[in-house]
């Protein structure tokens, strides 16, 4: 089995890799996702007149309860400590949306971009959730990794985070 491929072992398999020998660093990662909504959800998600209740806080704790189930979702993700999930959720009046800001920090041997990812996805699907009733044709796009530092593989940022 050719080397380069870490996540399968001698057999062709799927394995988890091995990250005990790696160094524990500093990993932070933000991710970004956007649910774009008519006028009339974005009315009532601001005036918090949606049924089912404040939508900004409910998805901001989703995303946190989804950035710490990841090794439960991503089968080759590793039950990793995080020590800090923080997620702004704000509207946005010009592209009539819902942004959303997950950053995850852990001091750790493997990176927390799937967690921020994860996060910022469970906060756009719960936005949906609570404004259906309302409108079915909402839009979640734009789900991406904005930065992301520490780890082998060095820092990241986002070359074009111009379109949010």
């Amino acid at each position: 089995m050719d080397s380069d491929f870490t996540h399968f072992n001698n057999e062709g398999r799927a394995k988890m890799v091995d990250v005990g020998d790696k160094d524990i660093t500093r990993r932070t990662a933000t991710a970004f996702s956007r649910v774009l909504v008519n006028e009339k959800t974005f009315a009532l998600i601001k005036s918090g007149g949606m049924k089912k209740g404040d939508v900004l806080t409910v998805a901001q704790v989703a995303g946190v309860m989804g950035a710490k189930r990841v090794p439960d979702i991503i089968p080759m993700c590793h039950p990793i400590v995080m020590d800090g999930i923080d997620l702004s959720l704000s509207l946005n009046e010009e592209k009539s949306s819902v942004d959303i800001y997950a950053t995850v920090s852990c001091d750790g041997r493997t990176g927390v971009e799937m967690e921020a990812l994860t996060a910022a996805s469970v906060a756009a699907l719960t936005v949906y959730d609570m404004c259906k009733a309302v409108q079915k044709d909402m839009v979640i796009s734009e789900v991406k990794l904005i930065s992301k530092t520490g780890g082998i593989h060095g820092d990241y940022s986002c070359p074009s985070p111009a379109s949010m």
